[in-house]
């Protein structure tokens, strides 16, 4: 079944599902703002109550919300999911955390050839289902793009941004510096705790995404984890973060022959004072170390429960740059991404664009588990500069 002969056939464009959350109802207010008219979407959950009260809520801004069709969806009932994803072209979850409550989605729509984005940014979850869904999706025409929000757009288009301003068919270095101001949401915070708790899983499954996954033929890709470091060209204290996003851009490079034949990327937290950074590193490999422990973890949980976050005060005095550092074929490039909120507010932005990117734009034909690049690259970027998301050059020429 082609994308489109599958469109005209099917209730909704989009189906929100976990929208009655902190981050989907934050996703939930965007589309209600930005969604072209005539746009089918549909508000998905398993309480019918705060999906009505939800609804209400949009329509006060805009009228024509009041008709959104609400669709009942539990993560632990995959027929209601499995009907939700025969219905649309496009579902968006929010619900986390994914390794407990995402898997069914997901089989759900590589089943049904129904494009997928989510906001995850848990690696075992993400490795999981490229094991157990990513054959079938490719069978079905099912774009499954995880990591549609902070994690990991503005590093995985940033890096593309960067690529696409260097040499073609040279090696390219590229070093990524972040730096953010914010707060967590409950659902965030359940979803981090769930991770690192599950070391040993999530390295299994890295494993074994590793042992059977195709690797690029003459080409190599590399994504190292550096020392902490002062780094003299981004002038800020280079801490090396572990994180979901520098495997992202891996993925996005070992696909796209633009990435070069040659290709590294390296992925730091950028931090102005040596002290900062140290105890950035002692905090995070102490808080790693404790949430191994179940009362900690309970402890924590309790301290910000799902569906709980940061005010619209607090939000509007958070952002986030993200600076690179690229060089090849002898020329050198800076490039910058940048926003405000980027928990929550840039986040939504993030997934409810990339969600109208698959349903609206022309893009490249692909299929199965890919990222946003691969399956979206520089349609989305021109969604983001327009809602506002600053991708720019900030020098570029001379020699490396």
């Amino acid at each position: 079944m082609s994308r489109n002969d599958r469109g005209p056939d099917r209730d909704h464009d989009l189906v929100l599902f976990g929208a009655t959350g902190f981050a989907g109802g934050l996703t939930a207010e965007y589309l209600a703002a930005h969604a072209p008219e005539g746009f089918r979407w549909a508000l998905a959950g398993r309480n019918r109550e705060k999906l009505l009260r939800l609804r209400e809520r949009l329509a006060e801004t805009r009228p024509t919300c009041a008709d959104l069709p609400l669709l009942h969806a539990d993560a632990g009932d995959p027929r209601s999911l499995r009907e939700v994803a025969e219905s649309t072209r496009v579902v968006a979850t929010t619900v986390g955390p994914y390794i407990r409550h995402g898997a069914p989605l997901v089989a759900a729509c590589a089943e049904s050839g129904t494009d997928y984005v989510d906001l995850a940014g848990e690696p075992e979850f993400i490795d999981l289902m490229y094991l157990r869904h990513h054959e079938r999706a490719r069978e079905s025409g099912a774009r499954l793009v995880h990591a549609c929000g902070f994690d990991s757009v503005p590093h995985d288009l940033g890096v593309l941004y960067t690529v696409e301003r260097l040499p073609e068919g040279v090696p390219l270095r590229i070093d990524g510096y972040v730096r953010a101001s914010g707060t967590i949401s409950g659902g965030t915070l359940a979803s981090a705790l769930a991770a690192v708790s599950r070391r040993r899983q999530t390295e299994a499954a890295a494993r074994e995404r590793r042992r059977v996954e195709p690797r690029p033929v003459g080409r190599r890709i590399s994504a190292p984890l550096d020392r902490p470091r002062r780094s003299a060209k981004a002038g800020l204290w280079a801490v090396p973060l572990p994180t979901l996003d520098p495997r992202v851009v891996a993925r996005s490079a070992a696909a796209l022959e633009r990435y070069g034949p040659d290709f590294r990327y390296r992925h730091y937290a950028g931090v102005r004072r040596l002290p900062v950074a140290v105890g950035g590193i002692v905090g995070m490999g102490a808080l790693s170390a404790l949430a191994l422990l179940p009362a900690v973890r309970h402890t924590l949980s309790a301290r910000l429960a799902p569906g709980e976050g940061p005010s619209p005060e607090r939000r509007a005095k958070s952002w986030f740059t993200v600076r690179f550092f690229g060089e090849g074929g002898g020329r050198r490039v800076v490039t910058e991404v940048s926003g405000g909120d980027p928990g929550y507010g840039e986040t939504a932005k993030m997934l409810a664009e990339s969600a109208l990117c698959l349903a609206l734009d022309e893009l490249p034909e692909t299929s199965g588990q890919v990222t946003t690049a691969v399956a979206m690259g520089d349609a989305l970027i021109e969604r983001l500069v327009r809602a506002g998301i600053v991708f720019r050059t900030v020098s570029s020429g001379g020699r490396a």
